[in-house]
């Protein structure tokens, strides 16, 4: 029984000290000089919009660029392939990029280079971008390479190399691959997980 009405007039405080709390809202609102409140609301309202509109410009430009980057290491590293030997360049790429030990955007991989102490420079990720000369992309093989390279970038693609961050063409036996087992031939490459 005491438990019961003390239940009850707990439930009866609490509510009648919501009450109070409510009611004191109401009039400090009530009476209380709006205009600062107004000014600073449409401010950070003003603000806020600027600062979306300047990110969704930025952002758009940035996934632009990236996926620009994209399809030009499908395109000059995998135009004479198979549709899956470019899904594939491409899912490496993009694996490369969610990895730590890769650099954290898609133009940053492509144009990565490392220092190889055997010829003493540094020397591209991809060997296309160390051609002084390339032909532009151009044709229905650039059209499919960006269309594939969109579609990696979009996650729109269900990935078959999950973990492979490595390929070489089949007709060349470079030192980084001796000892590994490759995981999958698609088309001329071969590709390894790390």
């Amino acid at each position: 029984m005491y438990r019961a009405r003390f239940h009850r007039t707990l439930s009866s405080r609490c509510a009648s000290a919501l009450s109070d709390w409510w009611g004191n809202v109401r009039f400090y609102w009530v009476t209380a000089n709006k205009t600062a409140a107004v000014v600073l609301s449409v401010a950070g309202l003003a603000v806020g919009g600027f600062a979306y509109l300047l990110q969704s410009v930025f952002a758009d430009r940035f996934d632009r660029q990236n996926l620009h980057c994209l399809a030009l290491n499908v395109y000059y590293e995998a135009r004479g392939e198979p549709r899956s030997g470019q899904y594939a360049v491409a899912e490496v790429t993009m694996n490369r990029v969610a990895s730590p030990y890769f650099p954290d955007t898609v133009c940053a991989v492509v144009y990565e280079k490392r220092w190889d102490p055997l010829r003493r420079r540094y020397v591209g990720a991809f060997s296309w971008t160390e051609l002084h000369r390339r032909p532009a992309p151009e044709g229905k093989e650039w059209r499919r390479a960006w269309e594939v390279a969109e579609t990696v970038y979009r996650n729109r693609h269900e990935p078959k190399l999950h973990g492979v961050l490595h390929y070489h063409a089949a007709y060349i036996k470079p030192s980084w691959s001796r000892g590994r087992k490759p995981v999958a031939q698609i088309g001329k490459h071969l590709f390894y997980k790390s």
